[in-house]
């Protein structure tokens, strides 16, 4: 069985860095293979793996659906078949594979830019079909999401084991967090337990002005992650930041959160 975690939480609260710490924990103590999903068009999780990234599965479907509009502007194939005779799916199913971005012990896929004018529900449907395909010869699948999960109603899987909800340690960033917890009521996901994660605490205490947002909040805290200036110092390094030494207090918490849920011991109380 494929195990999923997705996060998702708004822009800056830092949701990239700690799937990179997720994947980090996942290839150092568990079997089984990982797949990366970089569903933020913002995001560099590539650059967080250290893996090189030459094709986005967006930019696959935008270059499908300029050759069959131009197939069809001189009179070619239908709209259910690629110049050469291929089906969408299967050139879909052949690009998507080959944009996969390999590493030791995990993948990538990055899916890319947002769509242009059209429709692209069928294209949609193709893209999760290859996605969920794939993603069931995986011990573990990671989704890098944006903050309006779009990817996983749209285009990616709809199981979800677990949803990491990142929050900064401020006021928006616990509304944006309770938003999106109530926005995946509305969408065609299936999400077993969603946890809070709030990141960047000074001293890794959570003050009690920040305790009391938290509890009106209808999501059960996982734990925080500290704020930590050697992991800024580190990605100026250059070096991917799943090299970063186990001893980081940010790697540390994220250990001990993952150890949590994937062990079904209850969430951090405060």
């Amino acid at each position: 069985m494929t195990t999923t975690i997705a996060l998702a939480g708004k822009g800056g609260v830092g949701k990239t860095t700690i799937a990179g710490m997720v994947i980090k924990y996942l290839a150092q103590n568990q079997t089984g293979s990982i797949l990366a999903i970089d569903a933020d068009p913002s995001s560099n999780l590539n650059m967080v793996l250290g893996l090189d990234l030459e094709w986005t599965v967006g930019d696959i479907r935008e270059d499908m659906l300029a050759q069959v509009k131009s197939s069809l502007t001189e009179g070619g194939a239908a709209m259910g078949v690629m110049p050469g005779g291929a089906s969408k799916r299967e050139y879909l199913d052949y690009h998507v594979r080959s944009s996969l971005a390999e590493g030791s012990r995990f993948d990538l896929i990055a899916m890319g830019r947002g769509e242009g004018q059209g429709c692209y529900c069928a294209v949609n449907h193709n893209l999760r079909e290859v996605i969920d395909s794939m993603s069931k010869h995986y011990a573990y699948v990671v989704i890098d999401n944006e903050a309006g999960m779009e990817h996983l109603s749209r285009r990616t899987t709809r199981d979800v084991q677990h949803l990491l909800i990142v929050s900064d340690p401020t006021q928006r960033g616990l509304v944006a967090a309770q938003r999106i917890a109530e926005m995946t009521k509305d969408l065609n996901i299936r999400i077993e337990k969603s946890h809070l994660i709030v990141n960047r605490v000074q001293s890794g205490e959570i003050p009690p002005p920040l305790k009391t947002e938290i509890e009106k909040i209808n999501i059960p805290l996982l734990g925080v992650i500290p704020a930590d200036t050697e992991l800024t110092t580190f990605e100026f390094s250059g070096k991917p930041l799943v090299d970063l030494g186990d001893d980081s207090p940010v790697y540390q918490a994220v250990q001990k959160m993952m150890g949590q849920i994937l062990k079904q011991e209850p969430s951090a109380a405060f």
